[in-house]
């Protein structure tokens, strides 16, 4: 009996076309548009070496040593070009050099738009000449001094990795869009409770009189359901990978083992919903599609930093929020070396899921019907 009703439950899940648009089709196309309007967003706020023009207008030995020094080793910060004022105006124009730098009597720096870049030139400039300017007054008063004096830079500060993955602040609407795609397939759900009930189906009429245990029946069906849901997550997860190049780091296995966990917690939350919920299918489904875009908004999906002030200001909707819940766990594999989060938001995930299964059985077994 299992064999019959999982291979026929397959075709005919299969052969809905609306169900696989929801909970396929559209998890693609939105992680597209999610592509296309954020792709750039992760390389900005970064920098390499920058290219700046250099013109000498004055012989300054320590200008350009400390110029040298800021351009050699295995990433300097400064690409500087020995030109004229004139080549140096060209670079600037056509955007080869972030800036050019006038060494005479005082620096004097030119840029044409402002950017990282920039800033760290002037930063550079500013700092150069606050220290030339100190180190003068001191010869000036104590020029005995100089020679004990030691200009390298005191850092009180060690740098230290808070994570072991970049920093790509983008990732938190990707691993948000796949949590809401593990629960669109409460849709599955939905569908498996609604036909094994009398009243909203003549296939779940027909079920209610036949001898066929009606929740062994729809554990089978439910089984060929969440089948079909696994390998759309599956075609989903390679078009992110493979397609958009999404990186999401080193823990790829743990990845998938989570989203075959929010996608079970995502079916049986259908079925909750649609055993508890009195009413016919298309108001079911409203609800459950309302519910998961609500908790896909606040775990960040549609604007990132929500999930922050979630956090912050509602702590408690981050941990009754099944959606934030599978959202977090990806970002915790991502950026944490520790699995101490993850756990926690797995097992507030598997908590759902039971509570969602226990609950469907219990209605499920106690509903009877006057006639059929």
């Amino acid at each position: 009996m299992f064999g019959h009703i999982f291979v026929y439950r397959l075709k005919v899940l299969l052969r809905d076309k609306s169900m696989i648009f929801w909970t396929m089709i559209f998890p693609i196309a939105l992680a597209t548009f999610f592509n296309l309007a954020f792709g750039g967003f992760s390389s900005q706020g970064t920098f390499g070496t920058i290219p700046v023009a250099v013109v000498l207008e004055s012989d300054n030995i320590a200008f350009a040593d400390t110029l040298e020094k800021m351009s050699t080793g295995e990433s300097p910060m400064f690409k500087p070009d020995f030109v004229t004022p004139s080549q140096a105006d060209a670079l600037l124009s056509d955007g080869k050099v972030a800036g050019t730098i006038t060494v005479a009597d005082t620096m004097a720096l030119k840029v044409n738009q402002s950017g990282i870049s920039q800033s760290i030139l002037k930063i550079f400039l500013d700092r150069y000449a606050h220290t030339t300017r100190t180190v003068s007054r001191i010869a000036a008063i104590h020029p005995e001094s100089l020679q004990n004096m030691d200009l390298t830079p005191v850092t009180f500060t060690k740098d230290a990795p808070i994570t072991t993955g970049n920093l790509d602040m983008t990732l938190n609407y990707f691993y948000a869009l796949i949590a809401m795609a593990c629960f669109y397939g409460s849709f599955f759900g939905l569908e498996e409770v609604s036909l094994i009930q009398a009243n909203l189906s003549r296939r779940g009429a027909r079920l209610n009189m036949a001898p066929v245990h009606k929740l062994k029946a729809f554990i089978y069906s439910s089984l060929a359901s969440y089948t079909i849901l696994i390998g759309e997550m599956m075609v989903l997860m390679a078009y992110l990978i493979f397609v958009l190049g999404v990186n999401f780091g080193s823990q790829i296995g743990l990845i998938l083992v989570t989203v075959f966990i929010g996608s079970l917690a995502g079916l049986t939350f259908g079925s909750f919903i649609a055993a508890l919920v009195k009413g016919d299918a298309n108001m079911k489904t409203g609800l459950l599609i309302g519910i998961t875009m609500i908790g896909s908004f606040l775990s960040g999906m549609m604007f990132a930093e929500m999930k922050y002030l979630v956090q912050t200001k509602f702590p408690l909707l981050t941990i009754i929020n099944p959606v934030n819940l599978l959202a977090d766990a990806f970002y915790a594999l991502y950026f944490f070396s520790t699995y101490n989060r993850y756990l926690l938001n797995i097992s507030g995930l598997l908590i759902f899921t039971v509570i969602f299964a226990l609950s469907t059985y219990w209605v499920i077994r106690r509903r009877k019907y006057a006639s059929l």
